[in-house]
């Protein structure tokens, strides 16, 4: 095992390229998405095989935990590797364990992108030492567990992906444009029609959404390469007038609609089917083996109020995609004990904050009428 030189190029290029290549590669374990996470540090672990060849890559964000003086760290759908060759986990978690000294942490927190039902990899991963909680429940992770996914299109020709979806999504795909709409590749210049339609969904389903600048970061740090922010427009009165939005990356042979957004008007015009095709058709023209539609949460639940995301992308008449979620490694329990009850604490006074809010809200509006 090795741990990253930074300053070496010809490492960290060969770094990326083992990275974008393989299987389980994630765009969250490029080095380029440091650029992206810039509030947090980071530090990257490399295994090599006798032959001297990279054999698995991880890189690994750090937190630091106010006061305390120690750190968490977490590699996002890492690590990048065969999930059951147990040598070169072992190795990068003899790496993991050397920045958890160097940086005084309590915990690591690894989420691979292996399914559920192989629970042999789980096991696997629990025989090194590592914490891990079945099933567990929705919003619970950091990333969704439950994805809903094309996958095997590499090599498949656009009307072929087009006539796997449902009739209904088909018809809507076309109209948009025969009622002229257009979907656009754009860059962060187009951020400014984007974030408006950001905070209309936010407010219309409920979530909160990140500030406009982490969108210019995320959008610049992946580069033109691996992110584009593709933008639906109709056209009124000589003006251009947006309609939906979506930050989507292309890496390792995955295309990943990570962040969509669309407006309350105009959606007789079906701008987010287009949108979606767009980007699929993106995926195709890469030779991508997968188009992730991304997180589907209470996808079981027809009275849940996030049901209405599966039913769209369950159009597409792709499949849904567990993953085994997250698996933790603890180095201090006595400080991750002190650490989880003051982020319980935090989040209880946050909670309560934002009900008084939108109690308020209701008060004003109930007075208004």
């Amino acid at each position: 095992m090795e741990i990253i030189n930074k300053n070496d190029a010809a490492l960290l290029d060969e770094y990326e390229n083992f990275t974008k290549n393989h299987e389980n590669g994630n765009f969250m374990q490029s080095l380029k998405w440091p650029d992206v996470k810039d509030n947090w540090g980071w530090d990257a672990i490399i295994s090599r095989g006798k032959d001297g060849k990279i054999r698995g890559t991880c890189l690994v964000l750090i937190k630091k935990v106010p006061i305390f003086g120690c750190t968490f760290l977490y590699a996002p759908h890492g690590p990048v590797c065969d999930y059951s060759d147990k040598e070169v986990l072992q190795d990068l978690l003899d790496g993991v364990k050397v920045l958890a000294k160097k940086y005084k942490s309590y915990q690591f927190m690894w989420d691979p992108c292996f399914e559920e039902k192989e629970r042999e990899l789980s096991e696997l991963m629990i025989s090194m030492g590592f914490s891990h909680i079945y099933d567990a429940p929705e919003l619970s992770t950091i990333q969704a567990r439950n994805n809903y996914m094309l996958r095997n299109i590499k090599g498949k020709t656009q009307d072929e992906v087009m006539m796997s979806f449902k009739p209904d999504w088909r018809n809507r795909i076309r109209k948009g444009p025969k009622k002229g709409v257009v979907c656009k590749v754009c860059g962060v210049e187009a951020l400014d029609d984007f974030y408006p339609l950001m905070q209309a969904t936010g407010i219309r389903d409920g979530f909160a959404i990140r500030a406009k600048e982490y969108f210019v970061k995320f959008i610049n740090g992946l580069g033109p390469e691996h992110c584009h922010l593709f933008m639906c427009y109709t056209e009124e009165d000589g003006r251009q007038i947006p309609l939906s939005g979506a930050v989507t990356t292309q890496y390792a042979g995955k295309t990943c609609y990570v962040y969509g957004a669309s407006a309350n008007h105009h959606r007789n015009l079906y701008p987010n089917y287009l949108m979606q095709w767009t980007m699929i058709c993106w995926a195709l023209e890469n030779d991508n083996y997968i188009y992730d539609f991304q997180g589907i949460p209470f996808y079981t639940d027809e009275t849940n109020p996030n049901y209405g995301v599966y039913k769209f992308k369950k159009g597409f008449n792709g499949e849904v995609v567990t993953y085994a979620g997250e698996f933790f490694y603890t180095f201090r329990p006595l400080m991750k004990k002190i650490v989880d009850l003051c982020e319980r604490l935090v989040r209880a006074s946050r909670e309560r904050k934002r009900h008084k809010l939108v109690k308020n809200r209701n008060t004003d509006f109930n007075n208004e009428g």
